[in-house]
């Protein structure tokens, strides 16, 4: 399925409207607010907490991005949404709660972080908390994630959502933890048709393969991650359709 013509219009803010400078961590609320009120597209990633909520983080684990420690999927949501994100009084939010506040305003584009560990099969247990949150929301979302059996299951339990897949170059050397038959496998994007996708989201410095011109010519809408500069995204724009970015202000095409 297609995502709507607005994920094709406004940049889409990388893990939303960020800038640790002013105190605003990636994926949180004062992000998203912070994106919405300068008319970008969101960018948001989702983990998977202990009691089966959809909770809006990057990482597996906590580490990174809060003063506690160990897997984010080691805890309940609600001792999740108690924990501060570092260097800010912001919390990590649920999806719902984001879907409450972004209510349809602007594109939402939800990236579900690989639960197998190896871009592999994996319970089901995100993909059915991220349906049953999107079910009855109202407003322009799509999910996409590196995991093509994540997608297919989408496809198997929620299938008017918009779905594709993130891709990239897949080179093994950086991808070590995935053995070599699978990066050839992710790089070809052979699952695209199988997972009934509707878009890819592509490495940018990989914009030239073959393949992403092949899905192109086919009317496959290209989004591409993560742009920096004005240069990247001059370059990146020649072949993607629209662009996920951070660390600049990118113009809003009129």
């Amino acid at each position: 399925m297609l995502i709507a013509p607005e994920f094709l219009k406004a940049p889409i803010a990388h893990r939303a409207l960020h800038d640790m400078s002013q105190g605003i961590p990636e994926n949180s609320l004062a992000a998203i607010r912070r994106a919405m009120r300068a008319g970008y597209g969101i960018e948001i990633d989702v983990q998977l907490s202990a009691d089966g909520q959809a909770m809006v983080f990057h990482d597996d684990t906590l580490d990174r991005m809060t003063h506690a420690s160990g897997p984010v999927r080691g805890r309940p949501a609600r001792e999740l949404c108690d924990l501060r994100l570092a260097g800010s009084e912001d919390h990590i939010p649920t999806l719902r709660h984001v879907l409450e506040v972004v209510g349809g305003q602007v594109p939402l584009l939800i990236e579900l972080k690989d639960q197998s560990g190896g871009i592999g099969a994996d319970d089901g247990a995100l993909e059915r908390a991220v349906a049953q949150d999107l079910a009855a929301y109202d407003g322009p979302a799509a999910v996409m994630s590196f995991n093509p059996y994540m997608i297919g299951v989408l496809r198997e339990i929620a299938p008017a959502v918009p779905r594709g897949l993130v891709t990239c170059g897949f080179i093994p050397s950086k991808w070590p933890h995935l053995a070599a038959e699978t990066c050839h496998a992710l790089r070809s994007i052979r699952a695209f048709g199988q997972v009934g996708a509707g878009f890819i989201s592509h490495d940018w410095t990989d914009l030239g393969s073959p393949r992403v011109a092949e899905l192109k010519g086919q009317g496959t809408p290209v989004l591409c991650w993560t742009v920096t500069s004005p240069q990247v995204e001059a370059e990146a724009r020649r072949v993607a359709d629209n662009i996920t970015f951070e660390g600049y202000v990118p113009p809003i095409p009129g």
